[in-house]
């Protein structure tokens, strides 16, 4: 796998995650257990957003100076854009899915931080194996292109298909599993994931949570993956896109968590944005939309659904 990205960037993107994860445990430690609010996470959510474009403003020049090509430069850009928007839309329905999972075990607000946290390094990790074995296969065999766009097709007709429809836990494959394999007290032990109960060590309904945030995040990075795929087969746009739309999860989780009920059709936007980009992968060797194009689709149908959610929304 061959990136346009100089070493030098490489490392610099590195670090940059390690600092950021850095600051962002220790505001956690000092903070400690407590709710966040929406203006704190409207704060902390214009925070990544604004590092993401700082970064992809110093890849521009990096591929500008690599290459002498400004016009390189602008597509391999608006290529990072392209996917950052993506994998941040994309993200949207984890969120869902981890506002089910913390309703269900009634996790306390102020436990909530912490565990997303936790989840954010262990998505980190664990999408940077499967790009690195994604971008390696589709280098070695191109038809799994056409195996990947099938796949977002069908998953976007699933996504239609379940949009606006109850979702329970109770039935959820993992839950049951992680429950044959791990005995859980009934009570929160603060922030702990083990307690002793009777005088055995038994894990705490936290520590089922954080499985199931991280379980739930490889099930979706299965879907997402290949999406930004279809946009661009640089390990390093791939990489580096969703890994900064995942920093800013845990701020757009509370965001998001305070407004859920105004974007209710957001998933009939995601399901359309997911047969788009699969049918891009499809039709690849026949016509290759351009970035700008897939930009603007995303942006535009992601628009269009936030205004038709907010205008029908239940509270208005």
């Amino acid at each position: 796998m061959t990136s346009i990205a100089p070493m030098w960037l490489w490392f610099v993107f590195v670090a940059f995650v390690l600092a950021a994860l850095f600051v962002d445990f220790v505001v956690l430690k000092k903070q400690g257990a407590h709710e966040v609010g929406v203006k704190e996470a409207l704060n902390w959510s214009l925070i990544w957003v604004g590092l993401s474009f700082v970064f992809n403003a110093l890849f521009w020049w990096a591929v500008k100076n690599e290459t002498g090509s400004s016009a390189i430069a602008n597509e391999k850009s608006l290529e990072f854009l392209t996917g950052y928007l993506i994998e941040k839309s994309l993200a949207v329905d984890n969120i869902f899915v981890f506002l089910l999972i913390f309703t269900y075990f009634a996790v306390p607000p102020a436990f909530q931080k912490r565990v997303l946290m936790i989840g954010i390094i262990g998505a980190i990790v664990l999408r940077t194996i499967m790009i690195l074995v994604g971008g390696w296969l589709l280098a070695q065999f191109h038809w799994i292109l056409y195996i990947f766009g099938a796949f977002l097709i069908l998953t976007g007709v699933k996504m239609w298909w379940a949009a606006g429809k109850e979702s329970d836990l109770e039935d959820n494959p993992a839950l049951k599993l992680l429950r044959k394999i791990l005995p859980v007290s009934k009570e929160y032990d603060g922030e702990k994931f083990w307690t002793v109960e009777n005088g055995k060590k038994i894990a705490t309904p936290l520590l089922m949570v954080v499985a199931l945030v991280g379980l739930t995040d490889v099930i979706f990075a299965v879907d997402s993956i290949p999406a930004i795929f279809a946009i661009t087969k640089d390990p390093f746009i791939v990489l580096t896109s969703n890994v900064f739309a995942i920093l800013g999860l845990r701020a757009m989780f509370f965001l998001l968590q305070a407004a859920a009920s105004r974007f209710h059709l957001l998933n009939y936007g995601l399901a359309v944005i997911l047969v788009f980009i699969g049918t891009k992968m499809m039709i690849i060797d026949i016509y290759k939309i351009p970035v700008a194009v897939s930009l603007g689709v995303v942006l535009g149908i992601l628009a269009i659904t936030m205004v038709w959610s907010s205008k029908t929304a239940p509270n208005t």
